[in-house]
């Protein structure tokens, strides 16, 4: 079967198939920044993606951590920003007043709040079209988009004692939205880099001090949908953001420079105390510095996310941000660099400091691209880390006594899964009583376990195990193989299952089986797993082999590249089949019309050759939900799965559960279905990223935002006279439309919206 990146052909086929529902969804962010914040902090945040008109509410998974919508700006077409220019150069004229329901309205209107530290920079000045809403030099006489003749503005006079600040609520108002028009030009791109990422929604999170800290995950809620997830932490240092980029220009071929951001050279460099995050966007061709102050004697770990955040690129090789890493002394000597660690494409340093003195830090993509969504965070700091740990996992129930390596842990104690965890993977940490190290893997199973005995390189010292059984081992010295004897018998089948890059470990395995008289029976190398979303190198061995003959037969296992260390750890199953399965769920949102339906993408992962059916339900479903379940029949891996509602509207989302059903002999298994997004990297592959949660929502397609604002009867004074009529009414009714949607998102006064539909009025054919 044809395999694309281990997803075969006719999978992908049945997702574009399906795709009806989820672009009927649409809602999709590209980015959040900044992407986490200090616990016991409120921040403000911008999310940029698109879909996102109606924007009603943002999401944060886990507790402790809330949100609060603050802004939204749609993407203006370029009659609509002509308009806008329009009303704000009237604006701008002194002898122009605001009506009372725009000064009340402005009077409660909130503005983002800015995200960056005030450096100074002033933005550069412009001249708006009135036509197209490009921004052009101050000078310029004709519009370099559209060639409409540009006016100059009245200049305005210089501030001196008799030019006070507005003082009456009319001025105030005034003013206040000049700067809310000013802003809506300052971040729109009529030629953005990159579309799908141009609507931006501005929020205020809320961290509690007690919010546990590490990875959550946030959600754009509209009156249309939900958007994807996306990465967002929860962190213990005190953090700072850079000022957010605007969004990027398309370069051209050979004038790529003028898509650059022209950004003061003060904003290149900021100064930190540690321990700190430091947050920020890579826009193309730029490096960011840190400087800070170390004493000698310091163990600094300095570790970015930047693939973690937003882990693929559709568009771009290789397919997320490539960070990289360097540090300089006070002398400008680079003394250590960092592009990486093992086979994760995110950077970690980790430095003793040699002396006192200032240290600069230094932050790049590999191949000096940039855009709004290639966010960073830095953390830096005398702070634990952990690098490895051993074993790699455990048995359900049993205490297991884990040892941790890597960086600042001699004070720590590890944080292992709950005594009734379940089995599955779990996340851990290190703690010293005012830090959490980062997280890593630690798998619990429910088969008996033992440890690898090191004196096991060959088959006359193999290991003897007995069926069926986890080893917990680690390649110790360059070369290193280890050994298992089992006994078998005539047409058994028994698997060979390595577990370690999944896990954290860099071991690369390699795993074969051999009979007593040491013919090859089966080898494996990789083994692509489709559950593993986040991982592109599917280094973990697997297979699973009938055996010719009854007698002794040796499970072999190294590392490919002969690589050895405490970090290069395994876990091993050897056992007879043990049929079951894994679930993803496409999209990781349900999203359906008033009493309507939604459907999305169930695919099958089945494992140790069990091909039977499986059954799917939803779990618990809130009342107004209903679903007839469905089948995967034997062999099927993909199906939809649909969900009706006899709702009308939710206000809120609600989180579902659905689960898959199979019997193996006389036991049942059951397992949930992990929600997941189809990502594409580097414009061929395709992953299955997992979520936290299964958001449902149920949307009024009638629903259009309240036309609350009632415009003044137009006076006879306003109305143009002798304008010879040439417009049918038909051929108008979109421009006041426009007029009409401007104006009840109060980017339009009365005055101005009135007298344009007098002038279209006054054009048409009675």
């Amino acid at each position: 079967m044809s395999r694309l990146n281990g997803l075969p052909i006719f999978v992908l086929a049945i997702l574009v198939a399906s795709a009806t529902s989820v672009m009927a969804q649409g809602q999709y962010i590209g980015f959040v920044y900044p992407a986490g914040g200090q616990q016991g902090a409120t921040f403000p945040i911008r999310l940029g993606g698109q879909s996102l008109i109606y924007a009603s509410d943002v999401v944060v998974s886990g507790e402790g951590v809330t949100a609060r919508l603050v802004d939204a700006y749609r993407i203006l077409d370029n009659q609509e920003m002509g308009l806008v220019a329009q009303q704000l150069n009237q604006l701008r004229r002194k002898e122009t007043t605001v009506d009372d329901g725009m000064v009340a309205k402005m009077a409660s209107y909130e503005f983002p709040a800015p995200i960056g530290p005030d450096t100074g920079g002033e933005s550069v000045p412009s001249l708006l079209c009135p036509v197209c809403a490009t921004a052009n030099a101050i000078d310029a006489t004709v519009c370099i988009r559209c060639s409409a003749k540009l006016e100059k503005p009245k200049e305005q006079p210089k501030k001196d004692g008799k030019n006070e600040p507005p003082k009456t609520e009319k001025e105030l108002a005034k003013q206040k939205m000049i700067d809310r028009l000013q802003r809506r030009f300052d971040e729109d791109e009529r030629n953005p880099a990159v579309r799908s990422q141009t609507e931006l929604v501005f929020a205020e999170i809320t961290v509690s001090p007690d919010a546990k800290p590490g990875r959550r995950e946030i959600r754009v809620i509209t009156k249309r949908g939900v958007s994807n997830p996306l990465p967002f932490y929860v962190s213990q240092a005190p953090e700072v953001a850079r000022k957010p980029m605007k969004t990027m220009q398309l370069p051209l071929l050979g004038k790529e420079s003028l898509a650059q951001r022209n950004r003061p050279r003060v904003e290149e460099e900021i100064r930190i105390t540690l321990p700190c995050t430091m947050n920020g966007q890579i826009a193309a061709g730029e490096m960011n510095r840190y400087r800070f102050a170390a004493n000698k004697g310091q163990r600094l770990v300095i570790f970015a996310k930047a693939r973690d955040l937003v882990p693929y690129v559709p568009d771009g090789v290789p397919g997320w941000f490539q960070a990289v890493l360097r540090l300089y002394d006070a002398n400008g000597k680079e003394v250590a660099y960092n592009d990486d660690f093992r086979f994760s494409p995110d950077p970690l340093i980790y430095y003793e400091v040699p002396e006192d003195g200032e240290y600069l830090l230094a932050i790049n993509e590999a191949l000096f691209r940039g855009r709004e969504s290639f966010v960073y965070r830095i953390t830096i700091g005398e702070l634990p880390y952990v690098t490895s740990v051993f074993p790699l996992g455990g048995r359900v129930g049993e205490e297991v006594k884990v040892e941790m390596d890597g960086w600042n842990l001699e004070k720590t104690t590890p944080a292992l899964p709950p005594k009734d965890a379940k089995p599955g993977h779990h996340l851990i940490t290190a703690k010293n009583g005012k830090f959490a190290s980062n997280q890593v893997s630690f798998a619990l199973d429910t088969l008996p376990e033992c440890m690898d005995n090191d004196a096991n390189d060959e088959p006359s010292k193999a290991q003897k195990v007995q069926m069926p059984i986890i080893i917990n081992g680690r390649s110790d010295r360059a070369g290193d193989w280890d050994v298992f004897e089992v006994e078998g018998k005539t047409g058994e089948t028994i698997v060979a299952e390595v577990e370690a890059r999944r896990l954290g470990s860099p071991l690369d395995s390699f795993v074969k089986v051999t009979s007593a008289d040491g013919k090859i029976i089966a080898v494996n190398d990789d083994h692509f797993d489709a559950g593993s979303g986040l991982n592109t190198d599917h280094a973990d061995s697997y297979l699973m082999v009938k055996l010719p003959a009854d007698g002794k037969y040796y499970v072999h296992l190294c590392d490919t590249r002969r690589k050895a260390g405490k970090e290069y750890a395994y876990r091993l199953r050897i056992s007879q089949p043990q049929p079951d399965f894994a679930l993803r769920l496409i999209p990781s949102r349900f999203v359906m019309p008033s009493k309507g339906a939604a459907n999305v993408t169930v695919f099958a992962m089945r494992k140790d050759g069990y091909d039977g059916p499986i059954k799917l339900s939803f779990k618990d479903l809130p009342k107004g939900f209903e679903s007839a379940g469905t089948t995967l029949g034997a062999k099927q891996e993909i199906v939809g799965l649909s969900l009706k509602t006899t709702l009308t509207e939710l206000e809120k989302p609600v989180n579902l559960t659905v689960v898959g059903t199979i019997k193996v002999g006389d036991r049942e298994i059951v397992r949930e279905a992990v929600p997941a997004e189809d990502k594409m990297q580097a414009f061929l592959y395709r992953h299955l990223l997992p979520a936290e949660t299964l958001p449902a929502l149920v949307f009024d397609p009638s629903w259009q935002p309240p036309a609350d604002r009632i415009r003044p009867p137009i006076r006879d004074e306003d109305r143009p006279k002798g304008v010879k009529p040439t417009l049918t009414r038909s051929s108008v009714e979109g421009w006041l439309r426009q007029i009409e949607r401007l104006y009840q998102e109060w980017l339009l006064t009365d005055e101005f919206a009135n007298r344009e539909i007098a002038g279209v009025e006054a054009r048409v054919i009675k």
